[in-house]
């Protein structure tokens, strides 16, 4: 039996194995496939419910294991599973390329248009209706046969290259490795920090301490080693992954840029941005960068002036990897306030129990451990989430918060399985969250960074997203919302970290069990916006840069992209980028998917914007009021795609969103 044939809702990760993905996801294919033709060949008269809902559950069972497959190759990686997983991509994507491309299939939706029912349909339906017919226009299902064609290779070209990129990354973080022998090296290191490193030598059976590019240990370098030439040395080797020997991306980054856009111009845009951006709130590329170049005029005055302070206060010129390090300093100086003196109170437990209580209040749920559930990590712990008043069993999820070498970095939420009405009432939905946070040492609990506990909540605004809506079609359910308007969940849950009495329900300290005292606490709040222009640059520059190599950028005329992005990203620097930077060849977030947030990284200060003005509501009507919750529930969280997101947001403030919101927070207003 291959357990991708049949998934339950108790994924049987114990039993998924490398052998079992070529031979199930093709038969899958075959399936759907089927599907998709019984969808062409259904008799006639044509309806919504032949046609498009049916076309809505065709491919379910694939998506789903496919997804399974993914996720799996992303937090428990094997050689066998790489292989098996770039073996069977290119079949499953020249399937998905192909639905729209699909003659038949797209002659069965535009006699469906053309009848009485098509006309008379509203709502959600009509919304969905509207939305395939122009995906499926924009996918190219009007091209001719060449174009076609070429159309479904160009997508199952750039399956095969992001996927290489993705892999690029992560074997290079992980090839390297810095061992220090001598402690004085470790001057100014946080002792959780060298704790971190002396059981990451243990455990390669090494003595001293040894550090990574994965982020915990990172950024603690960064931003405490005192040592300034091993600082720089780490930082240059963060900066140039994947640029070179066997795990280069170069190539490869200027390829999936060429076939984008080639894409874009066969569907008849000018360039990618546009053509993934119609269908978002930004509606174009021009727009998306508008909005940008309006919050950097307003930044970069700010800008100028931090770091005119920063190199004052540290009284020498700073290299890149100065940067965290001196900014950490002056934040002590300016309001003797350490991040590490936050560490002990931010145990993981606590931080999910206190997460929990905080959903519990906002939006009427309970959260509860689950145990003998089948999963990927004996580390990864499952939970329930249920409706307080009903006990309706809503969703299920899976945490995974610690970094491992067959893991990639960052922090995501994903989802596994969407719940449909069944009958009076709804199945549960089946997500997860994934981070690389710092790991338990000894007897001690995992304990966090303040931003740490925001990366918790933010990617469990994103789960609470999928797993709380109520949208009857898949297609449009949960985070199925425009890119920049589906970071609005997950980032409007950060507020709450910043909250005396958010923060009083968990960040107690792990030994004693007190509260933050009240002058850590104050101290913590007066540095909120200490160096915020640099902070809303460094986002901003991620966005520019990717706006412009999706609209402008061409070989041709503007040279090497590497070379291209250091000039961009350079200008938005607190400190000249060395010659050989070359962060865009592990720039993920764009380039280890055929679409991802190429196009729309912008999304997450556009969405900054809205989650800002937003918690204005919870600021005015109070930070746990229960109706401004359950109307973030049901308006935003239950709703999805199911109407325009600017209309939802109407719905839930009253009004549309006031930009001024993020500025005010960010301390940059004059």
């Amino acid at each position: 039996m291959n357990p991708l044939l049949s998934i339950p809702f108790a994924i049987p990760f114990d039993q998924i194995e490398a052998a079992h993905v070529v031979p199930g996801i093709r038969e899958l294919i075959g399936r759907a496939q089927a599907a998709i033709e019984a969808v062409v060949n259904a008799p006639a008269p044509r309806t919504y419910e032949n046609t498009l809902l049916a076309l809505d559950h065709a491919t379910e069972p694939l998506d789903v294991a496919l997804n399974i497959v993914r996720h799996l190759e992303t937090v428990a990686t094997t050689q066998e599973l790489r292989e098996a997983f770039n073996a069977i991509q290119p079949e499953a994507s020249a399937f998905y390329s192909s639905i729209p491309l699909n003659a038949g299939l797209w002659s069965a939706l535009k006699e469906f248009a053309a009848t009485p029912k098509a006309a008379a349909l509203s709502g959600i339906h009509q919304r969905n209706f509207t939305k395939t017919m122009d995906a499926f226009r924009r996918a190219g299902a009007d091209l001719d046969e060449a174009g076609k064609k070429r159309s479904e290779a160009i997508d199952i070209e750039l399956a095969h290259l992001t996927t290489k990129y993705s892999e690029n990354v992560l074997d290079s973080t992980n090839a390297y490795e810095l061992y220090l022998t001598e402690e004085a090296q470790l001057a100014g290191l946080p002792p959780s920090a060298r704790a971190a490193a002396r059981q990451s030598a243990e455990a390669k059976g090494q003595p001293g301490w040894r550090f990574t590019l994965q982020q915990p240990s990172y950024v603690a370098v960064m931003t405490y080693l005192d040592d300034r030439a091993v600082r720089e040395t780490i930082y240059r080797a963060y900066a140039t992954r994947a640029s070179s020997g066997e795990h280069n991306n170069r190539t490869l980054t200027t390829k999936i840029l060429e076939l984008r856009q080639e894409k874009a111009k066969l569907l008849g845009f000018a360039n990618f941005a546009d053509l993934v951006l119609v269908e978002r709130m930004a509606k174009t590329g021009a727009a998306a960068r508008a909005f940008l170049e309006d919050l950097h005029d307003k930044t970069k005055p700010f800008f100028a002036a931090e770091n005119q302070q920063l190199a004052a206060f540290a009284g020498q010129a700073l290299g890149a990897w100065d940067i965290a390090y001196w900014a950490e300093k002056q934040r002590v100086a300016l309001y003797d306030f350490d991040e590490e003196e936050l560490r002990p109170y931010f145990a993981l437990p606590q931080v999910m129990a206190g997460l929990f209580e905080v959903c519990r209040r906002l939006f009427g749920i309970t959260v509860t451990e689950v145990t003998g559930v089948p999963v990927w990590h004996p580390e990864v712990k499952t939970y329930a989430i249920r409706d307080e008043a009903t006990s309706h069993h809503l969703g299920s999820f899976y945490s995974d918060f610690y970094p491992r070498e067959n893991k990639r970095g960052g922090a995501w939420m994903d989802s596994f399985l969407t719940g449909l009405p069944r009958g009076d009432g709804w199945d549960p939905h089946l997500g997860l969250v994934c981070g690389n946070l710092t790991r338990p040492l000894g007897d001690q609990p995992a304990l966090l960074t303040h931003r740490d506990v925001e990366t918790v909540f933010h990617e469990f605004g994103h789960l609470l997203h999928h797993c709380l809506t109520r949208v009857p079609l898949r297609s449009m359910a949960g985070t199925n919302v425009a890119w920049d308007f589906v970071e609005l969940p997950s980032q409007i849950m950060e507020n709450w970290c910043w909250e005396r009495e958010a923060l009083d329900l968990f960040a107690r300290h792990f030994e004693t069990g007190e509260a933050i005292p009240e002058d850590l606490f104050n101290k913590m709040k007066r540095a909120r916006t200490f160096r915020a222009a640099n902070a809303q640059m460094r986002q901003l520059s991620f966005g520019i840069v990717d706006l412009a190599l999706h609209t402008t950028y061409s070989p041709d005329t503007d040279g090497d992209v590497v070379t291209f992005s250091r000039n961009l990203l350079d200008q938005f620097s607190a400190a000249p980028l060395p010659a050989q930077h070359a962060m865009i060849n592990s720039f993920t977030h764009l380039f280890a998917n055929p679409v991802g947030y190429a196009g729309g990284y912008y999304s997450y200060k556009w969405a900054e914007v809205l989650d800002a003005d937003a918690f204005s509501r919870f600021r005015s009507d109070g930070v746990f009021n229960p109706e401004a919750g359950r109307d973030f529930r049901h308006q935003i969280l239950a709703k999805g795609d199911s109407e325009d997101p600017a209309q939802l947001y109407r719905n839930f403030m009253g009004r549309d969103p006031d930009p001024q919101a993020l500025l005010q927070r960010s301390g940059l207003l004059h």
